[in-house]
């Protein structure tokens, strides 16, 4: 009888034992999932043509986060410029309720910046610093974005020459549901120069409204662009930019 309650207890101990490691598992793991975004979105305008984007955070505080992000412009005009894809990582920071600062560094693959599309496509065709400010609030959204595309390595022929870019936006919107919104948006792409490239000039400045819907609570969203293209060399007058995307 001692030995069967004995057992009986080494059992009970056992299963009890199992019962909280799975427990304290699952807590862990739904904190872990909790501290964890993800979003993916697909985009298409007149320049860059269709390209997919994603981005990621993990927390590292409630101030500060680690951040992620990925731009396969190969699905559109980059497809011409030797699969031309980016990736980088940065740091998110809280600055106050519903404004946020991330600067990031990423690299490129590809030949756009290292050969002017004329060479092979090399990884390390560029680096890109860049920094994104998020505004969201309960009824105002924007963001600001600068980014400065430079070459990492030459690999263009002896007439050939490297190229290096300046991306900025900045849009404001007013929400007026959180099904609703609308607002303005600015971009401006420069060609800065380049091995054999004497002085920058604009590539397109595209400044017109906004509209977008998304799903209350968050998960699925779409936007719309277009307005006037500013730079009258840029071969057309006009822009449109379209954006779909879901945020996990």
């Amino acid at each position: 009888m001692k030995n069967n309650f004995t057992t009986f207890s080494k059992k009970g101990a056992l299963l009890s034992l199992m019962v909280f490691a799975i427990a304290t598992f699952g807590a862990n793991a739904q904190e872990e999932e909790e501290k964890f975004s993800f979003d993916v979105s697909l985009n298409s305008d007149q320049f860059f043509g269709f390209y997919p984007f994603f981005q990621g955070a993990y927390s590292i505080n409630e101030k500060m986060d680690f951040t992620f992000y990925g731009i396969l412009w190969s699905g559109g005009t980059g497809g011409g410029w030797g699969n031309w894809t980016e990736f980088g990582v940065g740091l998110n920071f809280e600055v106050s309720e519903g404004l946020s600062i991330n600067p990031q560094i990423g690299v490129l693959g590809g030949n756009l910046l290292s050969s002017g599309t004329a060479g092979s496509a090399v990884f390390g065709d560029g680096i890109v610093p860049n920094l994104t400010i998020n505004l969201d609030k309960e009824k105002i959204e924007g963001q600001i974005y600068g980014g400065f595309y430079a070459p990492l390595r030459n690999e263009a022929p002896t007439s050939g020459t490297t190229l290096s870019y300046l991306h900025y936006w900045a849009n404001l919107g007013y929400k007026v549901s959180p099904l609703f919104s609308f607002g303005a948006h600015f971009e401006h792409l420069i060609n800065t120069g380049g091995s054999n490239v004497a002085e920058s000039s604009d590539v397109y400045q595209w400044f017109g409204p906004y509209i977008q819907f998304s799903k209350p609570g968050g998960g699925p969203f779409a936007r719309f662009s277009a307005g006037a293209d500013l730079y009258d060399g840029g071969g057309n007058d006009s822009f449109f930019k379209l954006t779909t995307g879901f945020s996990f």
